[in-house]
Protein backbone atom coordinates (compact mmCIF):
# COMPACT_ATOMS: atom_id res chain seq x y z
CA UNK A 1 0.00 0.00 0.00
CA UNK A 2 1.24 3.20 -1.15
CA UNK A 3 0.17 6.85 0.09
CA UNK A 4 0.58 10.01 -1.97
CA UNK A 5 0.22 12.94 0.12
CA UNK A 6 0.65 16.76 -1.77
CA UNK A 7 -0.89 19.98 -1.70
CA UNK A 8 -3.92 19.33 -3.91
CA UNK A 9 -5.93 16.94 -6.52
CA UNK A 10 -7.80 18.11 -9.49
CA UNK A 11 -11.60 16.93 -9.17
CA UNK A 12 -11.11 17.13 -12.93
CA UNK A 13 -15.35 17.19 -13.78
CA UNK A 14 -15.98 20.38 -11.08
CA UNK A 15 -12.41 22.18 -11.73
CA UNK A 16 -12.41 22.18 -7.87
CA UNK A 17 -9.13 21.53 -6.10
CA UNK A 18 -9.31 19.34 -3.01
CA UNK A 19 -6.86 19.77 -0.52
CA UNK A 20 -4.62 18.29 0.67
CA UNK A 21 -4.31 15.55 -1.81
CA UNK A 22 -4.09 12.41 -0.74
CA UNK A 23 -4.42 9.14 -2.36
CA UNK A 24 -3.78 5.79 -1.55
CA UNK A 25 -2.52 3.06 -4.49
CA UNK A 26 -2.65 -0.43 -4.40
CA UNK A 27 -1.21 -2.21 -6.87
CA UNK A 28 -1.95 -0.80 -9.89
CA UNK A 29 -4.93 1.34 -8.83
CA UNK A 30 -6.44 4.03 -6.28
CA UNK A 31 -8.18 2.67 -3.73
CA UNK A 32 -8.61 5.73 -1.96
CA UNK A 33 -9.19 9.77 -2.57
CA UNK A 34 -9.13 12.68 -0.37
CA UNK A 35 -10.90 12.46 3.06
CA UNK A 36 -11.61 8.78 2.00
CA UNK A 37 -7.53 8.05 1.90
CA UNK A 38 -7.25 8.75 5.62
CA UNK A 39 -4.76 11.29 6.94
CA UNK A 40 -1.13 10.59 5.31
CA UNK A 41 1.04 9.78 7.92
CA UNK A 42 -1.16 9.14 10.76
CA UNK A 43 -1.81 5.57 11.23
CA UNK A 44 -1.87 5.00 7.49
CA UNK A 45 -0.62 1.44 6.73
CA UNK A 46 2.34 1.28 4.15
CA UNK A 47 4.43 4.12 2.94
CA UNK A 48 3.53 7.27 2.47
CA UNK A 49 5.14 9.69 -0.54
CA UNK A 50 4.92 13.17 0.24
CA UNK A 51 4.89 14.99 -3.25
CA UNK A 52 4.83 18.55 -1.05
CA UNK A 53 3.22 21.27 -3.31
CA UNK A 54 2.50 19.65 -6.50
CA UNK A 55 -1.19 19.61 -7.69
CA UNK A 56 -2.25 16.46 -8.48
CA UNK A 57 -4.12 15.24 -11.82
CA UNK A 58 -5.14 12.32 -13.90
CA UNK A 59 -2.16 11.40 -16.48
CA UNK A 60 -2.95 13.01 -19.40
CA UNK A 61 -3.71 11.02 -23.19
CA UNK A 62 -2.24 12.14 -26.45
CA UNK A 63 -4.54 11.64 -29.17
CA UNK A 64 -2.06 11.22 -31.86
CA UNK A 65 1.64 10.48 -31.78
CA UNK A 66 3.70 8.85 -34.06
CA UNK A 67 6.39 7.16 -32.06
CA UNK A 68 8.23 5.72 -34.66
CA UNK A 69 8.58 8.94 -36.37
CA UNK A 70 10.56 11.95 -34.97
CA UNK A 71 13.31 12.14 -32.08
CA UNK A 72 16.35 13.33 -31.59
CA UNK A 73 18.37 13.51 -34.21
CA UNK A 74 15.49 12.84 -37.28
CA UNK A 75 15.91 13.47 -40.71
CA UNK A 76 12.42 14.01 -41.98
CA UNK A 77 12.50 13.16 -45.29
CA UNK A 78 15.02 10.62 -45.57
CA UNK A 79 14.45 8.31 -42.49
CA UNK A 80 11.47 7.40 -44.19
CA UNK A 81 14.09 5.04 -46.54
CA UNK A 82 17.03 5.08 -44.19
CA UNK A 83 15.26 3.38 -41.09
CA UNK A 84 14.91 0.00 -41.25
CA UNK A 85 12.20 -1.46 -38.67
CA UNK A 86 14.86 -2.66 -36.24
CA UNK A 87 16.26 1.30 -35.94
CA UNK A 88 12.79 2.78 -36.10
CA UNK A 89 11.66 0.83 -32.95
CA UNK A 90 15.09 2.42 -31.20
CA UNK A 91 14.19 5.75 -32.25
CA UNK A 92 10.60 4.43 -30.09
CA UNK A 93 11.56 3.63 -27.30
CA UNK A 94 13.87 7.08 -26.43
CA UNK A 95 10.22 8.97 -27.65
CA UNK A 96 7.98 6.40 -25.70
CA UNK A 97 10.36 7.36 -22.47
CA UNK A 98 9.91 11.05 -23.51
CA UNK A 99 6.20 11.05 -23.81
CA UNK A 100 5.85 9.37 -20.49
CA UNK A 101 8.15 11.39 -18.70
CA UNK A 102 6.20 14.61 -20.03
CA UNK A 103 3.32 13.24 -18.39
CA UNK A 104 1.45 11.46 -20.79
CA UNK A 105 0.33 7.85 -19.53
CA UNK A 106 -1.73 6.75 -22.80
CA UNK A 107 -1.25 7.65 -26.28
CA UNK A 108 -3.41 6.49 -29.65
CA UNK A 109 -0.94 5.94 -32.13
CA UNK A 110 -1.85 6.83 -35.15
CA UNK A 111 -0.57 4.78 -38.14
CA UNK A 112 2.26 4.13 -39.64
CA UNK A 113 3.21 5.21 -43.20
CA UNK A 114 6.64 3.13 -43.56
CA UNK A 115 8.63 0.43 -45.18
CA UNK A 116 7.98 -2.63 -42.97
CA UNK A 117 7.12 -5.73 -44.22
CA UNK A 118 3.37 -5.58 -42.98
CA UNK A 119 5.02 -5.57 -39.31
CA UNK A 120 2.97 -3.42 -36.87
CA UNK A 121 5.43 -1.67 -34.61
CA UNK A 122 3.88 -0.10 -32.57
CA UNK A 123 1.65 -3.04 -31.83
CA UNK A 124 5.00 -4.76 -30.82
CA UNK A 125 6.14 -1.67 -29.11
CA UNK A 126 3.21 -1.69 -26.97
CA UNK A 127 3.38 -5.21 -26.17
CA UNK A 128 7.36 -4.30 -24.82
CA UNK A 129 6.04 -1.38 -22.95
CA UNK A 130 3.09 -3.27 -21.23
CA UNK A 131 5.93 -6.56 -20.42
CA UNK A 132 7.97 -3.53 -18.67
CA UNK A 133 10.86 -4.00 -20.80
CA UNK A 134 10.88 -0.18 -21.83
CA UNK A 135 9.37 2.53 -20.25
CA UNK A 136 6.39 4.03 -22.51
CA UNK A 137 2.81 4.94 -21.95
CA UNK A 138 0.04 2.70 -22.63
CA UNK A 139 -0.42 2.38 -26.44
CA UNK A 140 -3.43 2.38 -28.54
CA UNK A 141 -1.90 0.70 -31.67
CA UNK A 142 -3.24 1.47 -35.30
CA UNK A 143 -0.89 -0.32 -37.11
CA UNK A 144 -0.32 0.87 -40.63
CA UNK A 145 -2.49 4.01 -41.75
CA UNK A 146 -4.71 3.03 -44.77
CA UNK A 147 -4.47 4.52 -47.71
CA UNK A 148 -4.76 5.52 -51.38
CA UNK A 149 -2.03 4.93 -53.98
CA UNK A 150 -0.97 8.55 -53.96
CA UNK A 151 -2.94 9.39 -51.07
CA UNK A 152 -1.48 12.17 -47.85
CA UNK A 153 0.06 8.90 -46.23
CA UNK A 154 1.58 6.97 -49.01
CA UNK A 155 4.65 8.13 -47.99
CA UNK A 156 6.63 8.03 -51.43
CA UNK A 157 4.34 11.77 -51.26
CA UNK A 158 6.26 13.19 -48.90
CA UNK A 159 9.57 13.54 -50.71
CA UNK A 160 7.56 13.24 -54.09
CA UNK A 161 9.79 9.49 -54.84
CA UNK A 162 10.05 8.57 -58.51
CA UNK A 163 7.97 5.46 -59.60
CA UNK A 164 9.38 2.43 -57.98
CA UNK A 165 10.49 3.95 -55.11
CA UNK A 166 9.02 3.05 -51.68
CA UNK A 167 6.58 0.67 -53.33
CA UNK A 168 3.98 -0.33 -50.45
CA UNK A 169 1.62 -3.23 -49.98
CA UNK A 170 -1.85 -4.02 -49.09
CA UNK A 171 -0.86 -4.93 -45.21
CA UNK A 172 1.09 -1.97 -45.21
CA UNK A 173 -2.27 0.20 -45.76
CA UNK A 174 -2.03 1.00 -49.71
CA UNK A 175 -5.07 -0.02 -50.79
CA UNK A 176 -7.38 0.84 -53.65
CA UNK A 177 -11.41 0.11 -53.90
CA UNK A 178 -13.66 -1.62 -52.22
CA UNK A 179 -12.05 -5.25 -52.17
CA UNK A 180 -8.45 -3.93 -51.30
CA UNK A 181 -9.18 -1.53 -48.25
CA UNK A 182 -11.25 -4.39 -46.29
CA UNK A 183 -8.70 -6.50 -46.60
CA UNK A 184 -6.30 -3.90 -45.22
CA UNK A 185 -8.22 -3.22 -42.57
CA UNK A 186 -8.40 -6.78 -41.53
CA UNK A 187 -5.29 -7.42 -41.91
CA UNK A 188 -4.50 -4.39 -39.02
CA UNK A 189 -7.17 -6.09 -36.85
CA UNK A 190 -5.45 -9.88 -37.37
CA UNK A 191 -1.99 -8.55 -36.18
CA UNK A 192 -2.86 -6.31 -33.20
CA UNK A 193 -4.41 -2.89 -34.38
CA UNK A 194 -7.28 -1.25 -31.65
CA UNK A 195 -7.96 1.33 -33.62
CA UNK A 196 -7.56 1.89 -37.89
CA UNK A 197 -6.35 5.01 -39.49
CA UNK A 198 -7.40 6.24 -42.98
CA UNK A 199 -6.14 9.10 -44.97
CA UNK A 200 -9.81 10.61 -46.09
CA UNK A 201 -8.13 14.05 -47.24
CA UNK A 202 -4.49 15.69 -48.58
CA UNK A 203 -2.51 17.59 -46.36
CA UNK A 204 0.13 19.92 -45.70
CA UNK A 205 3.00 18.09 -46.35
CA UNK A 206 2.43 16.15 -49.60
CA UNK A 207 2.78 16.37 -53.00
CA UNK A 208 -1.46 15.90 -53.29
CA UNK A 209 -2.80 19.08 -54.45
CA UNK A 210 -5.87 20.33 -52.76
CA UNK A 211 -5.18 19.79 -48.84
CA UNK A 212 -8.62 19.25 -48.72
CA UNK A 213 -9.94 17.47 -50.91
CA UNK A 214 -11.41 14.00 -50.69
CA UNK A 215 -9.14 10.95 -51.07
CA UNK A 216 -11.42 7.83 -50.86
CA UNK A 217 -14.53 7.38 -52.42
CA UNK A 218 -17.62 7.38 -50.23
CA UNK A 219 -17.96 3.40 -50.91
CA UNK A 220 -14.49 3.04 -49.90
CA UNK A 221 -15.14 4.76 -46.81
CA UNK A 222 -18.38 2.72 -45.87
CA UNK A 223 -16.33 -0.23 -46.35
CA UNK A 224 -13.35 0.77 -44.24
CA UNK A 225 -16.25 1.80 -41.40
CA UNK A 226 -17.64 -1.34 -41.81
CA UNK A 227 -15.10 -3.57 -41.15
CA UNK A 228 -13.55 -2.13 -38.61
CA UNK A 229 -16.86 -1.65 -36.71
CA UNK A 230 -18.06 -5.13 -36.94
CA UNK A 231 -15.07 -6.21 -35.27
CA UNK A 232 -15.48 -3.30 -32.35
CA UNK A 233 -13.17 -1.00 -33.36
CA UNK A 234 -13.34 2.70 -34.00
CA UNK A 235 -11.96 5.02 -37.08
CA UNK A 236 -10.10 7.90 -36.96
CA UNK A 237 -9.80 10.06 -39.98
CA UNK A 238 -6.79 12.46 -41.29
CA UNK A 239 -9.17 14.97 -42.58
CA UNK A 240 -8.88 18.57 -43.53
CA UNK A 241 -11.44 19.82 -45.82
CA UNK A 242 -15.02 20.56 -45.18
CA UNK A 243 -16.85 18.25 -47.80
CA UNK A 244 -13.71 16.12 -46.58
CA UNK A 245 -15.36 15.80 -43.21
CA UNK A 246 -18.89 15.72 -43.93
CA UNK A 247 -18.48 12.49 -46.27
CA UNK A 248 -16.40 10.98 -43.44
CA UNK A 249 -19.01 11.49 -40.79
CA UNK A 250 -21.58 10.68 -43.02
CA UNK A 251 -19.54 7.14 -43.57
CA UNK A 252 -19.89 6.97 -39.88
CA UNK A 253 -15.97 7.98 -39.35
CA UNK A 254 -15.69 8.24 -35.43
CA UNK A 255 -13.04 10.43 -35.07
CA UNK A 256 -11.93 13.28 -37.39
CA UNK A 257 -8.20 14.29 -36.70
CA UNK A 258 -6.67 17.94 -37.70
CA UNK A 259 -9.82 19.00 -39.17
CA UNK A 260 -8.18 22.69 -40.14
CA UNK A 261 -10.91 23.74 -43.02
CA UNK A 262 -14.05 22.79 -41.60
CA UNK A 263 -16.99 24.75 -42.13
CA UNK A 264 -20.44 25.57 -39.90
CA UNK A 265 -22.48 22.68 -41.97
CA UNK A 266 -19.45 20.27 -40.98
CA UNK A 267 -19.50 20.83 -37.38
CA UNK A 268 -23.06 20.84 -37.28
CA UNK A 269 -22.87 17.13 -38.57
CA UNK A 270 -20.35 16.94 -36.23
CA UNK A 271 -22.26 17.35 -33.14
CA UNK A 272 -25.22 15.74 -34.55
CA UNK A 273 -23.15 12.51 -34.91
CA UNK A 274 -21.43 13.15 -31.69
CA UNK A 275 -18.43 12.72 -33.63
CA UNK A 276 -14.88 13.60 -32.25
CA UNK A 277 -12.19 16.21 -33.05
CA UNK A 278 -8.65 15.65 -32.57
CA UNK A 279 -7.55 19.21 -33.55
CA UNK A 280 -3.76 18.91 -33.26
CA UNK A 281 -3.83 23.16 -33.65
CA UNK A 282 0.21 23.54 -32.04
CA UNK A 283 1.27 22.25 -35.27
CA UNK A 284 0.18 25.76 -36.83
CA UNK A 285 2.86 27.40 -34.62
CA UNK A 286 5.37 24.69 -34.24
CA UNK A 287 6.18 23.65 -37.75
CA UNK A 288 8.31 25.07 -39.15
CA UNK A 289 7.69 24.89 -43.57
CA UNK A 290 10.71 27.51 -44.28
CA UNK A 291 12.60 25.24 -46.05
CA UNK A 292 10.08 23.09 -47.71
CA UNK A 293 9.26 23.38 -51.34
CA UNK A 294 7.05 26.25 -52.47
CA UNK A 295 3.39 24.60 -52.98
CA UNK A 296 3.73 22.96 -49.44
CA UNK A 297 4.51 26.50 -47.91
CA UNK A 298 1.41 27.72 -49.83
CA UNK A 299 -0.45 25.57 -48.58
CA UNK A 300 0.53 25.92 -45.17
CA UNK A 301 0.04 29.62 -45.53
CA UNK A 302 -3.68 28.87 -46.27
CA UNK A 303 -3.93 26.25 -43.54
CA UNK A 304 -2.34 27.68 -40.22
CA UNK A 305 -4.08 30.60 -40.06
CA UNK A 306 -7.85 28.36 -40.22
CA UNK A 307 -5.95 25.74 -38.13
CA UNK A 308 -6.15 28.52 -35.12
CA UNK A 309 -9.77 29.49 -35.58
CA UNK A 310 -11.52 26.42 -36.68
CA UNK A 311 -10.90 24.43 -32.68
CA UNK A 312 -12.50 27.35 -31.24
CA UNK A 313 -15.96 27.41 -33.99
CA UNK A 314 -15.88 23.29 -33.00
CA UNK A 315 -15.87 23.93 -29.20
CA UNK A 316 -18.61 26.31 -29.15
CA UNK A 317 -21.03 24.04 -30.86
CA UNK A 318 -20.35 21.19 -28.72
CA UNK A 319 -18.02 19.50 -30.51
CA UNK A 320 -16.13 16.96 -28.50
CA UNK A 321 -12.47 17.36 -28.57
CA UNK A 322 -10.03 15.33 -27.56
CA UNK A 323 -6.24 16.22 -27.28
CA UNK A 324 -3.33 15.25 -29.63
CA UNK A 325 -0.49 16.41 -30.84
CA UNK A 326 0.80 14.72 -34.07
CA UNK A 327 4.33 14.22 -32.60
CA UNK A 328 6.62 14.87 -34.04
CA UNK A 329 4.85 17.88 -35.61
CA UNK A 330 5.31 18.81 -31.63
CA UNK A 331 8.76 17.26 -30.53
CA UNK A 332 8.09 13.99 -28.48
CA UNK A 333 8.24 15.17 -24.60
CA UNK A 334 6.60 18.54 -25.40
CA UNK A 335 2.94 17.33 -25.72
CA UNK A 336 1.26 19.79 -23.09
CA UNK A 337 2.19 22.46 -25.52
CA UNK A 338 -0.96 21.29 -27.25
CA UNK A 339 -2.79 21.96 -24.08
CA UNK A 340 -1.18 25.67 -24.24
CA UNK A 341 -1.94 26.58 -27.66
CA UNK A 342 -5.66 25.27 -26.90
CA UNK A 343 -6.23 28.03 -24.02
CA UNK A 344 -4.16 30.07 -25.86
CA UNK A 345 -7.41 30.07 -28.85
CA UNK A 346 -9.89 29.96 -26.76
CA UNK A 347 -10.80 27.27 -24.74
CA UNK A 348 -11.21 27.41 -21.46
CA UNK A 349 -8.27 25.82 -18.98
CA UNK A 350 -10.55 22.95 -17.41
CA UNK A 351 -11.85 21.86 -20.89
CA UNK A 352 -8.81 21.48 -22.31
CA UNK A 353 -7.91 19.61 -19.32
CA UNK A 354 -10.75 17.42 -19.65
CA UNK A 355 -9.83 16.75 -23.01
CA UNK A 356 -6.06 15.22 -22.13
CA UNK A 357 -8.20 13.05 -19.59
CA UNK A 358 -11.80 12.05 -19.55
CA UNK A 359 -13.19 13.16 -23.26
CA UNK A 360 -9.90 11.23 -24.57
CA UNK A 361 -10.86 8.37 -22.07
CA UNK A 362 -14.49 8.37 -24.00
CA UNK A 363 -12.79 8.29 -27.24
CA UNK A 364 -10.79 5.11 -26.88
CA UNK A 365 -13.75 3.80 -25.52
CA UNK A 366 -12.66 3.46 -21.81
CA UNK A 367 -13.66 3.54 -18.25
CA UNK A 368 -10.54 2.41 -16.20
CA UNK A 369 -8.64 6.41 -16.35
CA UNK A 370 -9.21 10.03 -17.24
CA UNK A 371 -10.12 10.71 -13.71
CA UNK A 372 -8.66 10.25 -9.53
CA UNK A 373 -11.03 8.06 -8.53
CA UNK A 374 -11.62 4.89 -6.57
CA UNK A 375 -11.32 1.64 -8.85
CA UNK A 376 -9.61 3.42 -11.24
CA UNK A 377 -6.39 2.77 -12.73
CA UNK A 378 -3.07 5.03 -10.89
CA UNK A 379 -1.97 6.92 -13.96
CA UNK A 380 -1.36 10.38 -11.62
CA UNK A 381 1.16 13.06 -12.96
CA UNK A 382 1.83 15.96 -10.67
CA UNK A 383 2.02 19.67 -11.56
CA UNK A 384 3.71 22.89 -9.72
CA UNK A 385 0.84 24.87 -9.35
CA UNK A 386 -3.49 24.96 -10.41
CA UNK A 387 -4.02 24.00 -13.99
CA UNK A 388 -7.02 25.59 -14.06
CA UNK A 389 -5.47 29.15 -13.16
CA UNK A 390 -2.81 28.50 -15.27
CA UNK A 391 -2.68 25.72 -18.00
CA UNK A 392 1.02 26.23 -18.75
CA UNK A 393 1.96 24.39 -15.32
CA UNK A 394 1.20 20.87 -17.15
CA UNK A 395 5.08 22.02 -19.51
CA UNK A 396 6.13 21.09 -16.25
CA UNK A 397 5.71 18.07 -14.61
CA UNK A 398 7.38 16.91 -11.71
CA UNK A 399 5.87 13.46 -10.95
CA UNK A 400 4.33 10.78 -12.72
CA UNK A 401 3.12 7.19 -11.53
CA UNK A 402 1.86 4.78 -14.57
CA UNK A 403 0.24 1.62 -13.22
CA UNK A 404 1.19 2.22 -9.61
CA UNK A 405 4.72 2.47 -10.28
CA UNK A 406 6.69 6.04 -9.80
CA UNK A 407 8.73 7.06 -12.86
CA UNK A 408 9.59 10.80 -12.49
CA UNK A 409 9.54 12.08 -9.14
CA UNK A 410 11.80 15.47 -9.53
Amino acid sequence: MLTLKAAGLLDIDSGEIIRPGILRIEDDRIVGVGSDAGNAGDHVEGEVLDLGDLILLPGFMDMEVNLLMGGRGEKPVYSTVQDDPPLRMLRAVGNARRTLHAGFTTVRNLGLFVKTGGYLLDVALGKAIDAGWVDGPRIVPAGHAITPTGGHLDPTMFAAFAPGVLDLTIEEGIANGVDEVRKAVRYQIKHGAQLIKVCVSGGVMSHTGLPGAQHYSDDELRAIVDEAHRRGLRVASHTHGADAVRAAVEAGIDCIEHGFLIDDDAIDLMVERGSYLVPTTRLADAMDVSHAPADLQAKAAEMFPRARTSVLAAYKAGVKIAVGTDAPAIPHGKNADELVALVERGMPSLAVLQAATTTAADLIDVTDRGRLAEGLLADIIGVPGDPVDDITVTQNVRFVMKGGKVYVNK
